[in-house]
C-alpha cells in the first residue's frame, strides 16, 4: 500500500490550495480514506474522511464549511480542498487509510506541508 500526498506549500491567509493523496495497493471497495494534520507541537488530529464506495464524507468542526473532500475513483485519488485558509490551519497534513471493517487508521502517507502566513 502506498500513499502519496501533494500539494502543500506556502498560503497566504484566505488562500485556496488543494491537496492530493495518489493511493496504489489498496482494494478501494473495502477502505475510507481520511486526512489528518499534525501543527507544530502538537497531536496529530482528525481533518475529514471519505468512503470509496459512496463519497460519504465526514468532516472536523473545526474545518466544517471551509474544506472538502473528494475522490476520483479512476485516478485512485483522494483530494482534500482548502478555503478561506487560516494561520491555525498550519500543519503537516497526511493522507491515511483503513478498512471499512475497523476504527484504526494503519496506512498513511508522508505528510504535506502547508503553512499559512497571515
Amino acid at each position: 500500500v502506498q500513499l502519496q500526498a501533494s500539494g502543500g506549500g506556502l498560503v497566504q491567509a484566505g488562500g485556496f490550495p488543494r491537496l492530493s493523496c495518489a493511493a496504489s495497493g489498496l482494494p478501494f471497495g473495502t477502505h475510507r480514506m481520511a486526512w489528518f494534520r499534525q501543527a507544530p507541537g502538537k497531536k496529530r488530529k482528525f481533518v475529514a474522511s471519505i468512503s470509496w464506495n459512496d463519497g460519504s464524507a465526514l468532516y472536523a468542526d473545526s474545518v466544517k464549511g471551509r474544506f472538502t473532500i473528494s475522490r476520483d475513483n479512476a485516478k485512485n485519488t483522494v483530494y482534500l480542498q482548502m478555503n478561506s485558509l487560516k494561520p491555525e490551519d498550519t500543519a503537516v497534513y497526511y493522507c491515511a487509510a483503513r478498512r471499512i471493517s475497523r476504527s484504526e487508521y494503519v496506512n498513511w502517507g508522508q505528510g504535506t506541508l502547508v503553512t499559512v502566513s497571515s
